[in-house]
């Protein structure tokens, strides 16, 4: 293969993880590679490891921690390729895992992005929360992915063997054109981190690409490195980022109807933080709705002026909470196929 890939890492204080998980990516044997680490005003002692251990790196620096979101953005300005691999930093990949997603994205011009499998570095044996074996949404916007319903993930049996076409894919370990990128622009930074991938992916495919899962290819997260779930942050960026996500790419009317039920369904999850005893997650969601509401008119701005015909490829046309915890259907195979758009499949060498 003759395409110039960058694997990029952005890190923030995540020295420990570099120490552990660099070994691995240096040694992949893709070999038109270039690996760069992209540091996001770190205060620990990440950037004096990097300069000392692996100088033969290229560093970038970022002054300031800008978030996963523009933090990548300012990094990527700064590099030239025909493909990028957005890895986090606590990733532990296989010699091989670049050759054969490459090889899926160069059978057809119109996969923008694709992941791998991503398996938990803990348990090897299953699938991991942040990605697993490729990610969706349902009619209301909760993601899920095959692999891992809500918080329950599976163990990898071969289930998901097949490479298909998805609606997001994971940021641990994101493959995407460069052309692409730059056409939509990167990711949005006021998302600051959290759904930044899956905004970016559902403004891929209004341009025309598409989104793929590949089996071929395995990697190991830890995940939780950065910002653990038990974070308030973190329930602040994933309920305040979905609003957004979906005033931003769904069709008017049904963003207006979608957001006014997940207002209601928030609330409902407020009430269940502090029935749980968890206080600073239920101000979490508060937080995020008054941030909504304040930033509402940025944010329409962000729409398109011409919208592009709806996105449902990829979309679960039910609810997935329903499905969960009514059907007890906690397994992506136990989902009904008719509620999908059908989506294609591409058979996959097993030998690759």
């Amino acid at each position: 293969m003759n395409k110039k890939v960058a694997v990029v890492i952005l890190n923030w204080n995540g020295k420990d993880y570099l120490e552990k998980f660099l070994p691995s990516v240096c040694g992949s044997s893709y070999p038109h590679l270039e690996i760069v680490i992209g540091d996001n005003g770190s205060t620990d002692d990440s950037v004096s490891f990097i300069e000392k251990e692996y100088p033969f790196l290229r560093l970038i620096k970022n002054a300031n921690n800008f978030g996963f979101a523009d933090g990548y953005n300012r990094v990527l300005e700064q590099v030239e390729a025909d493909y990028f691999i957005l890895l986090n930093s606590d990733v532990q990949v296989e010699g091989n895992w670049i050759e054969p997603i490459i090889e899926l994205m160069e059978t057809d011009e119109s996969i923008g992005a694709a992941q791998p499998k991503i398996r938990s570095y803990q348990d090897k044996s299953k699938f991991e929360h942040a990605g697993a074996a490729g990610g969706f949404i349902d009619w209301l916007g909760y993601p899920f992915c095959a692999g891992r319903m809500l918080e329950k993930t599976e163990i990898d049996e071969g289930q998901y063997n097949e490479a298909k076409e998805i609606f997001w894919a994971s940021g641990a370990a994101f493959f995407i054109r460069s052309e692409a990128w730059k056409k939509v622009k990167g990711f949005d930074k006021d998302f600051f981190a959290h759904m930044e991938e899956i905004d970016l992916c559902w403004r891929l495919k209004q341009v025309g690409y598409r989104i793929y899962y590949c089996p071929t290819s395995t990697v190991y997260h830890v995940g939780g490195g950065t910002l653990n779930k038990e974070n308030p942050f973190k329930t602040y960026l994933n309920f305040r980022n979905n609003l957004v996500m979906l005033q931003k790419n769904l069709p008017l009317a049904q963003a207006i109807l979608i957001i006014f039920i997940r207002f209601w369904l928030d609330f409902i999850a407020l009430l269940r933080f502090f029935y749980e005893g968890k206080r600073k997650d239920a101000l979490a969601v508060s937080k995020a709705h008054v941030s909504f509401c304040r930033n509402f008119r940025k944010n329409a701005q962000k729409r398109k002026p011409n919208p592009p015909k709806a996105v449902d490829s990829g979309i679960y046309k039910a609810s997935i909470i329903w499905a969960y915890f009514i059907l007890r259907k906690q397994k992506f195979s136990q989902l009904n196929k008719k509620k999908f758009k059908e989506h294609k499949t591409k058979k996959m060498n097993s030998s690759l």
